[in-house]
């Protein structure tokens, strides 16, 4: 069996019974989603299987209040995450995206697969 082959076997193999959360805070905005972009992209390569990947992301707005009051800029850095996020990973569909009153970390990343 070739390396490719191993690999594509390995995969097929792994199962993913729960949804995959990272939550990210205390750096810049950009910084938070530069780090939730990459946990997607090491995601994918985990699960093996992209037409199968949901993503959502709940974004906490006191937290995020806090983050513009302190200076941090959102935009254009949150635009251009979400076009990324909905036309480079090849995903069947777009994040989805949830905005929170809740005092919580400022992004809190789910991938959930579909089996």
């Amino acid at each position: 069996m070739t390396r490719a082959a191993n690999a594509d076997a390995g995969a097929k193999s792994r199962r993913v019974e729960a949804p995959l959360v990272w939550t990210f805070d205390n750096r810049r905005f950009a910084d938070c989603l530069q780090d939730m972009e990459d946990t997607l992209r090491r995601a994918i390569v985990q699960l093996g299987d992209v037409s199968r990947v949901l993503v959502a992301i709940d974004l906490s707005l006191p937290a995020l209040k806090a983050r513009v009051q302190a200076g941090d800029p959102v935009q254009p850095a949150w635009g251009e995450f979400l076009e990324r996020l909905a036309t480079r990973y090849g995903l069947p569909s777009a994040p989805r995206v949830r905005y929170t009153k809740a005092e919580r970390p400022l992004a809190a990343f789910v991938i959930a697969y579909r089996s």
